[in-house]
C-alpha cells in the first residue's frame, strides 16, 4: 500500500470514531510528511493541534495505524516551521532499507522456455500475491546456473516497486554468519542487542528470499533459530522465498521439521534450457556486445550444443569468443574460427560436467564394491572410510564444486573434512603405486 493510500485509509477510519465537527478541527488540516519504518511524522497547523493530539488522540491515531499496517511506529507530530531546522530534518529523515536487491534482475530480462515456465508462473504469483498460502512458501530447486536466484530477486523487485513492503534478500551464509554473531556475542548487554538486531533484520520484513538454504546443513543450532523465523513469518503472513540445489525431499539431512514447512507452499523445479532456450539466450547476450552483427546461426548452434549444463556456461563461452576475437582480430568469425577459440572452454565444460560428484561416487563405490549410500554414510570403518577420502579428493580434483558443495553430497560433511581427505590421499599418492593405479580405474570410469 503506498503512503498517500495508506493515509487517506488513516483518515477514513478516525473519521468513522469521532464525530465529524472534532475531526474537521483536529485532524482536517493534518499533512503526512515522512514515513519510514519505525517513525510517522505529521505536520500540525498550531501548536494546540499538537498538544491535542498527544494528550488525547495519541492511542487512538496509534491504534489505527497498527490495524493498517500490523506494526507499531513513533508518531511524531511537527510544526511547519520546525521542518525547517536541521535537528527535526534529521528525525523526519526516511531510513533507507537496504533491500539486498540487484535492481538489474526482472521478469523482463528473465529468459523464459518450456524447462523454466512454470517456475516464472509460480514467481509472478508470488510477486503480484505474496503471503497467499497456497505460495508460501515458495521453494525453488534446482542446479546452479539455471535462473533461481533471477527469479528470486525478480519478485523482490516487482514486489517493491508495486507496493511499500519490506523485502530482504539474503542467502543461508550470512543468515548463518549474522546467527553466530548472536552466540558469539560474550557479554551480556551486547548478546541482548546483537539478538534484537538479528530478529528485527530477519522477522520484521514482509517478504524474506534466502538463497541456497541446503547450506545449513550440519549447523543444527543455525537451523532451530531459521525454524523459529520461518515460524514467525509465516504465522504473520509474511511471504517466504527459498532457493536450494535439491527438492525438500532430498534435503534429508536438514531437520524433518524444517523439510516439512518447506513442503507446504510450492515446491517449483527448474531444469536447465533446452536447445531452444539455449539459442534464444545466446542471440539475447549477443544483443549487447560488438559481435552481434558478426556471429551466424551455425556459431550460435554450436555453443548452444557445446555448452548444455546451466546459463553461466553461454555466457562464459560468449566473453571467451570476444576476448580471442579482440585478441586475434579476424577478418570475420565463421565456425572455424569460433572452434578455435572455444575448444579449451568447450572441452572444460564437457569434462566437468561428465565428472560430476554423482559420477565419481558411483565409479568409487563400484571399484570398491560398495554403495553411494555407503560413501554418504557416517560409517568409519577402513572399508569405507578410504573409499570415502578417495572420492572426496577425487571431487575437489575433477570438478568445479566447492568444498561446502562436496561435504554437502557426501552426508553432510564439514569443509574441513573434505580439505582432510584431500591432503590424505595427495600424500599417500606419493608412495603408492596401488594407490595411483586405483585412481586411474576410477578416472577411467567416470
Amino acid at each position: 500500500m503506498k503512503h498517500d493510500e495508506l493515509w487517506q485509509k488513516f483518515l477514513d477510519e478516525i473519521a468513522s470514531e469521532i464525530n465529524p465537527a472534532s475531526f474537521h478541527v483536529w485532524f482536517n488540516d493534518l499533512k503526512l510528511i515522512s514515513f519510514s519504518d519505525e517513525q510517522i511524522v505529521i505536520e500540525v497547523p498550531l501548536q494546540i493541534h499538537k498538544k491535542m493530539l498527544e494528550e488525547n488522540y495519541y492511542n487512538l491515531i496509534e491504534s489505527k495505524l497498527f490495524h493498517l499496517t500490523n506494526r507499531n511506529y513513533e508518531i511524531k507530530f511537527v510544526l511547519e516551521k520546525d521542518l525547517e531546522t536541521p535537528e527535526t530534518t534529521n528525525i523526519i529523515k526516511e531510513e533507507k532499507f537496504d533491500t539486498r536487491l540487484n535492481p538489474n534482475l526482472n521478469f523482463d530480462n528473465f529468459m523464459v522456455g518450456e524447462t523454466n515456465r512454470l517456475a516464472k508462473a509460480a514467481a509472478m504469483a508470488v510477486a503480484e500475491n505474496p503471503g497467499n498460502k497456497m505460495h508460501n512458501p515458495l521453494f525453488l530447486y534446482g542446479k546452479s546456473g539455471l535462473g533461481k536466484t533471477h527469479l528470486m530477486h525478480a519478485i523482490g523487485n516487482y514486489i517493491t516497486t508495486h507496493s511499500n513492503k519490506k523485502v530482504l534478500y539474503t542467502t543461508s551464509d550470512d543468515f548463518m554468519n549474522d546467527y553466530i554473531g548472536v552466540a558469539g556475542s560474550s557479554q551480556g548487554k551486547n548478546t541482548i542487542d546483537y539478538a534484537a538486531n538479528f530478529k528485527k533484520k530477519y522477522r520484521d520484513v514482509d517478504i524474506l528470499i534466502i538463497d541456497d538454504i541446503q547450506y545449513l546443513v550440519g549447523a543444527e543450532k543455525t537451523q532451530q533459530e531459521f525454524f523459529h523465523t520461518f515460524n514467525n513469518l509465516y504465522q504473520a503472513n509474511k511471504q517466504i522465498i527459498i532457493s536450494s540445489d535439491r527438492s525438500p525431499e532430498d534435503l534429508k539431512i536438514l531437520e524433518e521439521r524444517l523439510r516439512s514447512r518447506f513442503m507446504c507452499g510450492l515446491p517449483v523445479d527448474i531444469y536447465p534450457p533446452d536447445f531452444d532456450l539455449r539459442c534464444r539466450i545466446i542471440k539475447n547476450k549477443l544483443e549487447y556486445t560488438t559481435l552481434k552483427d558478426r556471429i551466424g546461426e551455425d556459431i550460435i548452434e554450436y555453443i548452444a550444443n557445446s555448452c548444455t549444463n546451466d546459463v553461466r556456461f553461454l555466457e562464459g563461452a560468449i566473453n571467451r569468443l570476444m576476448a580471442y576475437t579482440a585478441m586475434v582480430v579476424p577478418e570475420k568469425i565463421d565456425l572455424e574460427f569460433a572452434c578455435e577459440a572455444l575448444k579449451d572452454f568447450v572441452n572444460k565444460n564437457i569434462y566437468s560436467t561428465s565428472n560430476n560428484i554423482q559420477n565419481i561416487q558411483k565409479a568409487v563405490a563400484d571399484i570398491y564394491h560398495i554403495t553411494i549410500d555407503d560413501l554418504k554414510s557416517k560409517k568409519r570403518s577402513k572399508k569405507i572410510a578410504y573409499p570415502r577420502q578417495i572420492a572426496m579428493y577425487l571431487c575437489r580434483e575433477q570438478t568445479d564444486e566447492n568444498l561446502a558443495k562436496i561435504g554437502l553430497e557426501f552426508g553432510g560433511r564439514d569443509h574441513s573434512t573434505v580439505i582432510f581427505a584431500h591432503d590424505k590421499i595427495n600424500k599417500d599418492l606419493k608412495d603408492n603405486q596401488e594407490l595411483i593405479e586405483i585412481i586411474d580405474k576410477i578416472k577411467a570410469k567416470i
